[in-house]
């Protein structure tokens, strides 16, 4: 049982999760039933039920204290867990397996068989049941019918990942896939999740909510991507990919209207100019009014108000000889989100509000900048290598403001200002035959992450200014290739040699006076107390080697292993307090997974269903945490090669087509995820974490593994979704139920009963009718109709000095839109 749920009765939480499990496994069987073979369902269906029945038999052993005492280990019931899901997933793949080979039924009809699907997982284009990676796709149709208008859907659609808006923010990101990833946007952190648009790099998490226009698809691959993705994608990474112009002239106008006042406008278009040049643009416009008020200034809260658009140039004068040139541009001018109360204040008599309000003082500007260009030029030299050139550059700027303690007392404020820029440059080599196929590459970074934000204390009557840079120049070397040994059996082999170059300045000033400090245009006044001023510089080296064998089944189907590691690079705690946490000037070290994994995909029943499975071990080292705790003096933060941790899980993903007019798909992730050890730094004056009675004298180190655990990591997610296509006057009709679950997870390491989310369920409906031709399109889109509360973030600042500041950040409620899409 995951750390922090231990004491909590989990099974009403989950009640709702398993059901949903077993009515739709329960419904696909009955539907697969009609005449075709159910044996390896019903062998998956008993192998997820088993796994609920020794969970139900573990919290009963718990419960009664049956089982074993206080933490479990790896001679325990983890270990046990693991041999169990192998063993019964091995029985299932066999099972399949044996199925799916045994099958002599003639061809499949096209009306009632499911679509292939090509992806670029490995810098390639292939087939997604050829590439031993767990990867998740997702054409620009089926995002549509999801109903989702950003990234955020993802969380919604893939197992054991969640990819949300940061706390406090309106676009920015926090992505985590296996139980890997980084809350923290602060500038000179690194994210776990690597994230691309057409195989660009997006450096910083601000702005990069991306909103789905303009999309081809879409492509999550989970797990460590070191080799061909480099640094910072140690849980995985994301690829955004749009679509290209093409020699033809269309244009396209949509437009929406919503609950809460939602007005969007999508306009794009495109035309050939001659001599195989192209050119096109897409404008984008999101406006919405707010979930919820700020009850002190009266504006809007939780609202949106997001401009963007695409320019780009294709320039193609031979078969073998290609050019793009794209600009994009994100502006978001969407209130800033302070948060909602979850406590009474202790001063002032604020009490506990809507979720979606607040009475936050500090103001409500925000103002969130990205803006990017990129060259991308390709050519097929031979037959068999091709060569690929991307050079990008990005800028991005936030002022933002958080009122930590949601009153209109300057008890907890935060104005904040980021600034970033980015220079890279990739060339590949790809290689392709009949027996071979791979690539190598070389590539090369330059960036700068800096900021500043105060800390105004009311009640200390100080203000704190934070602030800083981190200039980073990465190089490295990649390859990857594959093998045909046999018709039937593949090796790949990959390696990328990483070199950071990275140099920080590191500040922080003590002002007197509970206002804005100079570096926020506040009142000039001198230093009070200089806390930390320090300039470093590091090297960081990593190896990061991927090896796979994959074995093809038969023509239908595909079993590989593979292992994998990634690499998250070294750094400085941005917030660092010198006098409190000294060691902070020595800055961290950079965090290592490494990944074992095995898998088989492919296709059933005459190609009526295709899916992916995968069962994976990983072993989380050097693990980077962040951890605030409030000192007398103040809010002490400490960023902690923190030790050792062991994630293991399973994956299931299907797309079924059950007739010629229904279709289904179905998502399903399971991970235990569990510090080894958690060796954290514990600043004099903070309560002691065994004992939080009782507060420390002088700072130690504290091995807190038995009592944290994960934060935004469910131990269980699904999704089901069905979608009905008929005939309506002449047009085409699909209809789109979708329900998706995610289990309970934390906001932080240390367990917060007041924040912590339980287990919820979403339920979706979009229905979509397609005019004759194409030309017109109708939808009907309802989110969350079940109107679900559920946090995606929070803060814990629930002491005196604070005001009791314990503050939520919740999804969106119950939404329904209509839109009206013109094609010309």
């Amino acid at each position: 049982m995951r750390r922090g749920l231990r004491g909590r009765d989990r099974k009403a939480e989950q009640g709702l999760g398993r059901r949903l499990i077993r009515h739709t496994f329960r419904i696909f069987h009955h539907l697969m039933k009609k005449g075709w073979r159910p044996t390896p369902v019903r062998v998956m269906v008993n192998a997820i039920r088993c796994s609920m029945n020794w969970r139900n038999s573990e919290y009963a052993s718990a419960k009664d204290g049956s089982g074993s005492e206080g933490r479990n280990t790896r001679e325990g019931k983890p270990m046990t867990s693991m041999w169990k899901a192998a063993l019964l997933a091995g029985a299932a793949w066999s099972t399949i397996a044996g199925a799916a080979s045994a099958q002599q039924a003639p061809a499949a009809d096209n009306s009632v068989s499911v679509d292939e699907v090509t992806v670029t997982a490995r810098r390639r284009e292939e087939n997604l049941k050829d590439v031993p990676v767990a990867v998740s796709a997702f054409s620009a149709e089926k995002l549509e019918r999801s109903g989702g208008t950003d990234i955020t859907v993802l969380s919604q659609t893939t197992p054991n990942i969640t990819v949300q808006t940061a706390r406090g923010s309106n676009s920015t990101l926090i992505s985590y896939i296996r139980g890997v990833g980084q809350q923290d946007p602060l500038w000179g952190y690194e994210p776990g999740v690597g994230l691309y648009v057409d195989d660009v790099y997006i450096y910083r998490p601000q702005g990069a909510v991306l909103d789905i226009f303009d999309v081809e698809r879409i492509e999550v691959l989970r797990g460590p991507q070191g080799t061909l993705y480099g640094r910072n994608t140690i849980g995985g990474a994301i690829k955004y990919v749009t679509k290209r112009l093409g020699d033809e002239a269309s244009a396209k106008i949509k437009g929406t209207y919503g609950s809460y006042n939602q007005t969007d406008v999508l306009v794009s278009g495109q035309a050939p100019v001659g001599g195989g040049l192209s050119v096109g643009g897409s404008y984008a416009l999101y406006k919405r009014d707010g979930y919820g008020s700020n009850l002190t200034t009266g504006a809007e809260h939780y609202n949106k108000d997001v401009e963007a658009f695409r320019l780009s140039a294709e320039y193609q004068p031979t078969e073998d000889l290609f050019f793009r040139l794209a600009y994009d541009k994100v502006v978001d001018d969407s209130n800033a989100r302070h948060g909602h109360r979850e406590l009474p204040a202790l001063v002032g008599g604020y009490q506990v509000l809507d979720v979606y309000d607040t009475q936050a003082g500090l103001g409500d500007k925000n103002h969130v900048m990205t803006k990017g260009v990129s060259l991308t030029a390709q050519w097929n030299a031979t037959d068999t290598v091709t060569l690929k050139s991307i050079t990008a550059s990005r800028r991005g700027h936030t002022d933002t403001v958080i009122d930590f303690d949601g009153t209109p007392l300057p008890t907890l404020d935060v104005p904040a200002t980021y600034d970033d820029r980015s220079f890279s440059q990739e060339l590949q080599a790809v290689y392709s035959d009949e027996n071979v196929q791979g690539v190598f590459g070389l590539y090369y970074m330059n960036s700068q992450a800096s900021g500043e934000f105060d800390t105004i204390a009311g009640n200390l009557g100080v203000a704190i200014a934070n602030g800083g840079k981190v200039n980073t120049q990465s190089f490295a070397a990649f390859f990857d290739f594959s093998a045909n040994l046999t018709d039937k059996f593949k090796v790949s082999l990959g390696a990328r040699a990483t070199r950071d170059a990275k140099r920080a300045n590191v500040y922080r000033f003590f002002y007197l006076g509970a206002t804005r400090t100079p570096y926020q245009g506040g009142t000039p006044r001198p230093i009070l107390q200089t806390r930390t001023n320090y300039n470093a510089e590091k090297t960081f080296e990593q190896f990061t080697p991927r090896i796979s064998a994959s074995y093809d089944l038969n023509d239908d189907l595909t079993t590989y292993v593979s292992f994998s590691k990634g690499y998250k690079s070294g750094g400085w705690d941005m917030r660092g307090d010198a006098f409190i946490t000294p060691q902070t000037v020595n800055g961290y070290r950079p965090e290592v997974v490494k990944t074992y994994e095995a898998g088989l995909k492919g296709y059933m029943f005459d190609r009526r269903v295709s899916f992916s499975s995968a069962a994976f071990l990983s072993k989380y080292t050097d693990q980077q945490v962040t951890t605030q705790v409030v000192v007398p003096s103040g809010i002490a933060s400490s960023v902690d090669n923190a030790g050792a941790s062991t994630l293991y899980g399973v994956e299931f993903e299907a797309n079924a087509k059950l007739s010629a007019n229904l279709s289904a798909n179905v998502a399903l992730g399971y991970i235990h995820a569990e510090y080894d050890t958690f060796s954290r730094f514990v600043p004099a004056g903070a309560p002691n974490p065994l004992n939080p009675s009782t507060t420390l004298a002088t700072g130690q180190i504290v091995n807190v593994a038995d009592l944290y655990g994960f934060q935004n990591t469910p131990e269980w997610t699904g999704n089901i979704s069905l979608t009905w296509r008929g005939e309506l006057a002449g047009g085409d009709l699909a209809i789109t139920p979708m329900v998706s679950y995610r289990d309970a997870y934390q906001q932080f390491e240390q367990p917060l009963p007041q924040l912590d989310q339980k287990a919820f369920t979403l339920v979706d409906l979009t229905a979509q009718w397609t005019a004759p031709g194409g030309r017109y399109k109708l939808a009907l889109t309802g989110k969350n109709l079940t109107n679900e509360k559920y946090r995606t973030g929070g803060y814990n600042f629930g002491v005196p000095t604070y005001n009791n500041a314990v503050i939520g950040f919740y999804g969106p409620p119950r939404t329904v839109a209509a839109s009206i899409e013109v094609a010309f």
